[in-house]
């Protein structure tokens, strides 16, 4: 195979050389990757976006990609989600739902009229029978009231910008309860085929005289590969209740201490009903599968920077779990917005919402230009 040619940088002076010699690619590529090399003259072949060829930039010879009218095959996982669902068993509830904001949870025994957990309002309401998948497992409460009351607190007095009349309402203990949320898990073993163009980074020095300067540029070549991984308890929260971005970084769950799921440990607290289906779980849970699937293309890709052209993710033995994870919720009305905080009972992690007072953040802000002004003042003075 003849050498291949080194490519001319436009952008050197003719006669000047390079202080710095252009970074060597890595020897040989990593496992599970390819190389192309160019069908006439063996030198490294890149993609020619718009194109479904590879181009040569050594003698410009196009290189048609094998299998690029081969349509892409769709696999059917709503109906692989549907059989499991059909094959769930299944359990009878009494389902109250807030008015106010919408959460459905089941009525607490020999009760007629109880607070919201998500958003306070009062439920008075007669409950409907449901059927529902039946929670397979459950994560018992592991932080207490009082611990989770003491986290509130001090979460309330870190927020610097929020109106003192917050602070007063929000440490009423009877807002803090305890909520079962149900959630979704699911496994999938995942094989992913993917191309791309791993960058390695060189050093080149242009321009002469007081223009000569050192540029970072980046060699692109072409590779490929496979990635398999197996998912084990993706986390998907079947709820609306909750405000999304708080109630995701929840997370860790330790999934690994659900227990098999008994009436008793609902005792003392309210349990949510999933309003998310098995089925849109799943679409989430693919999210969260193809950033992670991402991040290890990206890795086996290794150099200085990575381009993922293409990935095509099958699932396979697919199976979920209907989980019932512990949340402490404080939820409080503000001048007629709802604001929530929440602890995972299990690792004590918190979130919450809050209004912010612009009183408070005017002031800082004047403050903080009124030091700059001195600064500059004195600084202008020597």
């Amino acid at each position: 195979m003849p050498e291949s040619p080194e490519p001319i940088d436009p952008t050197v002076e003719a006669g000047a050389e390079p202080t710095v010699d252009p970074l060597i690619a890595p020897d040989g590529p990593a496992p599970g990757q390819r190389r192309f090399p160019c069908s006439k003259c063996g030198g490294k072949l890149e993609f020619a976006p718009g194109t479904r060829s590879l181009t040569c930039p050594y003698c410009g010879t196009l290189n048609e990609i094998d299998g690029a009218d081969v349509p892409v095959e769709e696999r059917d996982f709503v109906a692989a989600i549907q059989s499991l669902k059909d094959a769930a068993p299944l359990v009878q509830r009494l389902v109250v739902k807030c008015d106010a904001c919408a959460a459905e949870m089941e009525r607490p025994p020999n009760v007629t009229s109880f607070s919201c957990p998500f958003c306070g309002s009062n439920i008075v309401a007669t409950a409907s029978a449901a059927t529902l998948i039946k929670p397979w497992g459950v994560l018992p409460f592991l932080v207490k009231r009082e611990q989770a009351d003491s986290k509130f607190r001090a979460w309330l007095r870190s927020r610097w910008f929020a109106p003192s009349a917050l602070k007063r309402e929000g440490l009423l203990d009877e807002r803090i309860s305890g909520v079962y949320v149900p959630a979704w898990t699911y496994d999938a073993d995942t094989v992913t085929p993917y191309t791309g163009q791993r960058g390695d980074a060189y050093y080149v020095t242009v321009g002469s005289g007081k223009n000569r300067r050192t540029v970072r540029r980046i060699r692109w070549t072409p590779v490929s590969g496979v990635v398999r991984h197996n998912f084990d308890d993706v986390v998907v929260l079947a709820s609306r209740s909750l405000p999304t971005d708080k109630a995701d970084q929840l997370e860790p769950w330790d999934t690994d201490s659900v227990v098999p799921y008994k009436d008793d440990y609902l005792a003392g607290f309210k349990a949510e009903c999933y309003t998310i289906g098995v089925e849109d779980g799943f679409v989430r849970a693919q999210e969260i599968m193809t950033d992670s699937i991402e991040g290890l293309i990206r890795s086996e890709i290794g150099g200085d920077e990575q381009r993922i052209t293409s990935m095509h993710v099958s699932y396979n033995h697919i199976t979920f779990k209907h989980l019932l994870l512990p949340v402490w919720i404080s939820a409080y009305r503000f001048r007629q917005r709802v604001y929530r905080f929440l602890v995972n009972a299990r690792t004590g992690e918190v979130q919450g919402e809050r209004p912010y007072s612009w009183i408070k953040i005017t002031l800082a802000v004047l403050l903080g230009l009124a030091v700059i002004g001195v600064l500059v003042y004195f600084t202008a003075q020597r």
